[in-house]
């Protein structure tokens, strides 16, 4: 008697615990579902190379997106320059990559600005320029924050996120790559973004 009472008690603890790990292993595949669902969203930009770059256009491969600005003294040239020295070791193996740099001061950044800005870099960047509605709108869909900041000469810089986001062949967010990451953490995560298609 006494152990039939202990078998059904260790049954009742196992499935319990069966129970438990099953409720977990669902709040958790929710939450990754909430924040692929949470970050990006549909665009229609102009781009420096002429035309309008829709998001719906780059289904089926791989894009990097930045948000920066011109006059921006350090994270925007560092990143950039950390995307061409990364595109170029990648080589061929990022040749469906896309990389966009979008401005947070449309004001300042014309078209022609931003051209003539992202020829600092690997030709496979790619800048957008939007609408201050515009930029409202992919600011929100992207979780990024800017602010214009007056500066002591009556002028103004722009705080902004400093994150690259990695959305995969279908759209979604895949992840991101933080302004001062080791290199080869942002290679290992550009390699997983291009191979996972």
């Amino acid at each position: 008697m006494k152990t039939s009472h202990k078998v059904l008690a260790l049954s009742a603890a196992v499935l319990l615990a069966l129970g438990a790990g099953l409720f977990l292993a669902r709040d958790a595949l929710r939450e990754k579902a909430a924040s692929v669902a949470l970050v990006g969203g549909p665009f229609r930009l102009a781009s420096s190379r002429g035309g309008e770059v829709d998001s719906e256009s780059l289904r089926g491969k791989p894009y990097a997106i930045f948000f920066g600005f011109t006059h921006c003294p350090e994270v925007c040239p560092t990143t950039l320059y950390e995307m061409s020295t990364l595109l170029a070791k990648l080589g061929d193996d990022a040749k469906d990559l896309r990389v966009f740099f979008v401005t947070v001061d449309p004001a300042r950044d014309t078209l022609e600005a931003m051209r003539d800005y992202v020829s600092n870099f690997d030709p496979r960047i790619e800048a957008l320029v939007p609408t201050e509605a515009q930029l409202a709108r992919i600011a929100a869909d992207f979780r990024v924050y800017y602010a214009r900041v007056p500066t002591s000469d009556g002028g103004y810089t722009m705080d902004h996120t400093a994150l690259v986001y990695l959305m995969d062949a279908d759209g979604d967010f895949s992840g991101t790559i933080s302004y001062g990451e080791a290199l080869e953490t942002q290679e290992a995560k550009l390699r997983k973004l291009i191979s996972a298609r």
